[in-house]
């Protein structure tokens, strides 16, 4: 086999991140941050409008795999509640809001947020050698700057998310997205997921070959799904690469 890319998934594989989203603190400090533009809402109610917007998100898109938008949850709500005195903020105020409250909900409930190791070594042996990309469910506002807060910002080309699209892995067009962006066969990319059904089943089904990251995160098994190679540490990706150029 003639490896020419790598694809990535992120949380789980790259890092070792944390959240809870269901932390009260989360929805104190949103609730206290809209205070400041003029919209009062109890803590209780914005985790509820939080759901429920994401709820009718997903039913919306209609699709068997559905994403949410996090900065559409959050525009949502301003429209549905603002008050004169938002409507009097700054214009670019406004605009960048949504965003702001969607990183402010992410940093309120994130906990941890590290590399696992070996990773960003392991990447910077393979950047000159293969087209590195990602392919990730969650939130492009969440995922690009995290990226660049664990040191890997740089690496990647295209960086495919979920959230941008309306749809999770296993959909495969999140697959040929990339792969299309990268102008490369399945047969020439490989794809390094900690999830047995997201990644690796998403994967294989249009036929790349997948490398298995063992973490402390994601599905480990799913009936009928095999990977290709499993790892059990990062720089292990090393010797899995080697082992499909050897094939």
């Amino acid at each position: 086999m003639i490896v020419k890319g790598i694809a990535f998934d992120i949380n789980g594989t790259l890092s070792n991140i944390q959240t809870n989203e269901w932390h009260d603190d989360v929805y104190r400090v949103i609730s206290n941050l809209l205070s400041y533009q003029g919209i009062s809402l109890d803590p209780n109610v914005v985790k509820d409008l939080y759901f429920q917007i994401m709820k009718e998100q997903r039913t919306a898109y209609g699709e068997r795999y559905a994403e949410f938008d996090a900065i559409g949850i959050f525009r949502e709500i301003i429209t549905r509640h603002s008050t004169d005195f938002t409507r009097g903020l700054p214009t670019e105020k406004l605009e960048q809001l949504p965003r702001l409250l969607a990183e402010t909900y992410r940093a309120a409930s994130r906990f941890q947020l590290q590399l696992y190791p070996g990773v960003e070594d392991t990447i910077r042996q393979l950047y000159p050698k293969y087209h590195l990309a990602i392919i990730s469910d969650g939130q492009t506002a969440y995922a690009v700057p995290e990226l660049n807060a664990v040191g890997l910002s740089g690496y990647f080309d295209p960086i495919i998310i979920s959230g941008d699209v309306g749809y999770r892995k296993p959909d495969e067009r999140l697959f040929t997205a990339a792969l299309t962006a990268m102008k490369m066969e399945p047969s020439e990319v490989l794809f390094v997921g900690n999830d047995m059904y997201r990644d690796v089943y998403g994967a294989q089904r249009l036929g790349m070959k997948t490398v298995f990251f063992k973490s402390n995160q994601g599905t480990q098994e799913k009936e009928g799904v095999k990977p290709d190679y499993i790892i059990y540490n990062f720089p292990e990706l090393l010797n899995a690469i080697r082992f499909f150029e050897d094939r």
